[in-house]
């Protein structure tokens, strides 16, 4: 990797890190396989993260629903650790988690483990 594209690869990760509240080991090891794939998944991320139609929280909440029902335990954290961090207050998670349990079971509630201890952090 070049000089540049190490330093446009760590200003991609450091403005991702700040929408997001911390960095998350897989944008580093990313953007050091394929600075290429990074710039694609920032573009997306940026959709999510930003307000549009539907605001960032919302679309977080949405994406912390749709990771619980691929039951990946990582990605709700991840997830978690983003809506905290755009406003997303207790009823709104809970809420969610309701919609969570009625489409998706147990195994995606149970999925959100970890994820509800940032919760109860709070």
């Amino acid at each position: 990797m070049s000089k540049h594209e190490e330093l446009e690869h760590e200003e991609l990760i450091e403005s991702m890190s700040e929408k997001l509240g911390f960095t998350p080991q897989i944008l580093k090891t990313l953007g050091e396989l394929d600075p290429h794939f990074l710039k694609k998944y920032n573009r997306c991320n940026g959709k999510l993260l930003t307000d549009g139609a539907l605001p960032a929280k919302m679309k977080i909440l949405m994406a912390l629903a749709v990771v619980a029902s691929k039951q990946c335990e990582r990605c709700t954290v991840v997830q978690m650790q983003s809506a905290l961090k755009n406003g997303a207050t207790k009823e709104e998670i809970m809420e969610t988690m309701e919609v969570i349990s009625i489409t998706s079971g147990a195994p995606a509630v149970a999925a959100c483990r970890d994820a509800l201890k940032l919760l109860k952090d709070q």
